[in-house]
């Protein structure tokens, strides 16, 4: 994959057809063993560098003034990178994939996720449903692309008017503030209310145990994951009082906006692209979900701090309680089976998620096969 124009995609694709048991079939068994000690190593490994940048942080105020700001970036840059880390694998645990033991899981996962501040069975309840029906318009529960009617497009030219829409919107400026938005507070959004999720309202929160998200018998638990968020606050605020904000800041709050950044990134990136198509019920299955996400390599040293997340993201669609550890070999075999329907993208990072933002704006309201489209490109999609 590549920016290459693609001309009409609906009537190029043919969705695939394999089943669930031929793509398990191609994966050696082992790789889907979990191994709790081997699990617990990586998050261990993480944990271990963040003490040290934080370490390596209590020393910048002994640097001359004109180093402060670079090794402040520095420090924020790569304490964002392992925390994304411990995102993963707090992740992991809400899908069981950390250890065969469901309590270990869930244990590990609240902790972890209560830390990042993420309600950690508000999140599992929701990011479950997402894999259960991904890239379904009716079902999906993120990044559902806006239909055309919905972005008030529907019978208008295909240049937006300045009454309906910026005149700044087909500028690069605009993309990337938006874009810029997107990636910080966008994770905070869809928390709070669901935000590019197909019930986003205020009634749609993650830390509301009566939210439309959840079912009645699920209350409890989301109770508890915003104990956990209330603990890690009452941290945060008791560390504030002992120290400063300004330290909590630097220390933690600006890691957390640049983990935010990562997350969004590396699950937008995922599911949006001109050449990945979005499903009505009549030609939906869970495979054709599955097989709706694009594999990305970040680098080699981004992969391994991400667990490989990025790169092997169609297997941990396919078989979500796989351990990221055996991934990295069952996607070869998932590879070669999948042929043409394997997407990857070796496009740089922060182009494909310009690229991306820019083209990827809406699909039409009607249709069983829908891909990406933008004011500019309405009969044609682009691959980002």
């Amino acid at each position: 994959m590549g920016a290459k124009q693609i001309v009409n995609p609906e009537k190029a694709f043919v969705p695939p057809s394999f089943t669930v048991k031929e793509l398990r079939d191609c994966v050696p068994k082992h790789c889907f063993e979990r191994d709790t000690l081997r699990s617990f190593s990586y998050l261990a490994y993480d944990l271990c560098g963040i003490a040290f940048l934080a370490l390596c942080a209590n020393h910048i105020a002994m640097l001359p003034p004109l180093l402060r700001v670079p090794a402040w970036t520095l420090y924020w840059v790569a304490q964002g990178v392992v925390g994304t880390g411990v995102w993963v694998i707090a992740h992991e645990c809400g899908h069981g994939s950390f250890s065969a033991n469901r309590t270990i899981n869930n244990v590990t996962g609240w902790v972890l996720h209560s830390a990042l501040l993420v309600p950690y069975y508000a999140w599992r309840h929701t990011h479950s449903q997402h894999h259960k029906n991904t890239n379904n318009m009716n079902r999906d529960e993120v990044f559902v692309p806006r239909t055309k009617s919905y972005r008030g497009l529907q019978g208008k030219p295909s240049t937006p008017s300045w009454i309906t829409d910026s005149m700044f919107e087909e500028t690069p400026l605009y993309h990337l503030a938006k874009l810029v938005g997107q990636s910080l507070i966008g994770w905070p959004l869809y928390l709070y209310q669901n935000s590019s999720g197909p019930k986003y309202s205020r009634g749609s929160s993650h830390f509301n145990p009566s939210s439309v998200l959840f079912r009645p018998d699920q209350f409890w638990q989301i109770i508890v994951s915003d104990i956990g968020l209330l603990i890690a606050a009452s941290v945060l605020a008791y560390t504030t009082w002992c120290y400063s904000a300004a330290t909590v800041f630097f220390y933690y709050g600006v890691p957390y906006l640049m983990v935010n950044f990562w997350l969004v990134t590396i699950t937008y990136l995922q599911h949006t692209d001109a050449a990945v198509p979005h499903y009505s019920d009549d030609e939906w299955n869970f495979v054709r979900g599955a097989l709706c996400t694009v594999d990305r390599s970040y680098g080699w040293i981004l992969d391994i701090c991400f667990h490989h997340i990025q790169d092997t993201h169609v297997a941990h669609h396919l078989f979500s309680q796989m351990p990221h550890y055996n991934a990295i070999e069952a996607t070869k075999h998932i590879k070669e089976k999948l042929g043409k329907f394997y997407l990857y993208d070796d496009t740089n990072v922060l182009v494909s998620l310009y690229h991306n933002y820019k083209y990827c704006q809406f699909v039409e309201d009607t249709g069983s096969i829908l891909f990406f489209r933008n004011t500019s490109t309405p009969k044609a999609g682009v691959a980002c």
